[in-house]
């Protein structure tokens, strides 16, 4: 064990190189001008696998879908398959003024790395590359390497993608590295994930806009509508007020409020919602939250009353909860609850699954050994708050495989936000964690 700690600690330096390689390519998914960017982190992330020993490494798609790699390591005899998951597409960057360094320019400080992408996802994609250097190409157990290119858009072909390459990723055991840690310090593996479903609303009260001056008092503005609107979908407490929605109760994990403050950056004075523990709040109960508004700016503001207003709404989902039931509700509740016989429009978007994970496997204990070893603590047992939706359709399509869901970020990564970084040391700890996870499930072998 120890020699394999020193053999990730020899191949770290060329894996922080090519990790920043990665972070200078603009791949973002969401935006159709980056294509060119996407397909060229795919060929980076494809040459990687081939000088990392891979049999054969490959660039699939499906119609309308970003480019995915795929990339092969035959297993030796008796041993399992390990797919090792992650993906190679990053959110947008908002306002480049706000970043204190260039987003797509990788820069060091204070130990961590900064750059978008950096921990979300392109951590994921070299941790699975280092690992695979550490043991010189031939890692102990038969792996299949999937980096997928359009995850921060929702895997919207991910389903057709399975479908479509089911035999080249057919595995044993799925490492999915694009969670959190519970601290730079501690190690986390995530059991259970809300599901995510969005959907756009359009308030209208008006075919025009017209003069406020000479029209308005009789008719509330769209603008002011929506607003109204917006405001019913939380009680007086916080609670979300859409009913007939699933909720549930979090293991026992002591999370402090001052910790949540901390971590999101909570300002003072302004209190927290909801009711039930923390870990509740953010695992196993819905949250609702308004992404965005289309309405005039402040810059371009006249008097008028504003005939439409437009908003997207953004939904997580408990275990437990069917999606399409969930959006059927908040859409059923939007439409209900418009004041003064505001005409309301609701646009279906996006529909993904919360999931529960199984921890009673031989597969879980080796990661929980891998991690304790690397961290020098046992991992916490965490939910996440956020969605990974195409969980619940590897373990739907591969029931017999256990997935495993780790952590490369920690809860100052900022990932999707101003800023992401990655902790460099955590970052050395995971790395050596998964060439650890490869070689107790070679022990434990098929």
């Amino acid at each position: 064990m120890t020699d394999l700690r020193d053999s990730v600690q020899n191949v770290l330096p060329s894996v922080r190189d090519d990790l920043e390689r990665l972070v200078r390519i603009p791949s973002v998914s969401a935006d159709p001008a980056s294509a060119d960017a996407v397909q060229a982190s795919a060929e980076a992330v494809a040459a990687l696998a081939r000088a990392a020993g891979a049999a054969d490494a490959h660039i699939l798609s499906v119609e309308s879908g970003a480019p995915a790699v795929v990339a092969h390591w035959p297993a030796p005899d008796g041993a399992p398959t390990v797919l090792l998951y992650a993906h190679h597409d990053v959110q947008p960057t908002g306002r480049l003024a706000d970043w204190t360094s260039q987003p797509f320019e990788p820069t060091e400080r204070d130990g961590r790395l900064f750059g978008r992408g950096a921990a979300d996802d392109k951590a994921g994609v070299m941790a699975h590359i280092a690992a695979l250097r550490a043991f010189g190409g031939r890692p102990p157990v038969g792996v299949t390497l999937f980096v997928e290119g359009e995850e921060e858009i929702g895997s919207p072909t991910f389903g057709p993608f399975l479908q479509t390459y089911r035999e080249q990723l057919t595995a044993d055991v799925i490492v999915v590295a694009d969670s959190v840690n519970w601290s730079v310090d501690t190690p986390a593996l995530t059991t259970s994930l809300r599901g995510l479903v969005d959907c756009e609303v359009e308030v209208r009260v008006l075919e025009h806009a017209v003069h406020s001056g000479l029209f308005g008092g009789p008719v509330i503005d769209a603008l002011t509508a929506l607003c109204r609107l917006l405001a019913t979908l939380h009680d007086t407490k916080g609670d979300v007020a859409v009913p007939g929605l699933v909720a549930g109760t979090a293991a026992d994990l002591d999370y402090a409020a001052e910790r949540y403050r901390d971590e999101a950056d909570v300002l003072d004075g302004v209190e927290l919602s909801g009711t039930g523990s923390l870990v509740d709040r953010l695992w196993m109960k819905p949250a609702i939250s308004v992404i965005g508004i289309d309405a005039p700016t402040v810059a371009d503001a006249a008097n008028i009353l504003i005939h439409r207003a437009r908003a997207k709404i953004s939904m997580r989902l408990a275990p437990g909860q069917d999606p399409r039931a969930a959006l059927d509700a908040l859409t059923e509740h939007l439409r209900g609850h418009a004041e003064f016989g505001a005409e309301v429009t609701v646009v279906d978007g996006a529909l993904g699954a919360p999931c529960v994970l199984d921890t009673s496997s031989a597969a879980f204990e080796a990661a929980v050994a891998a991690c304790t070893e690397a961290f020098g603590t046992e991992p916490a047992k965490i939910g996440m708050g956020g969605s990974i939706p195409f969980i619940a359709e590897f373990a739907e399509l591969f029931p017999e495989a256990t997935v495993l869901v780790t952590g490369v970020e920690d809860p100052d990564s900022r990932a999707h936000g101003v800023d992401e970084s990655l902790h460099l040391d955590q970052f050395a700890k995971v790395c050596h964690a998964e060439a650890l996870l490869l070689q107790r499930l070679a022990e434990h072998g098929a």
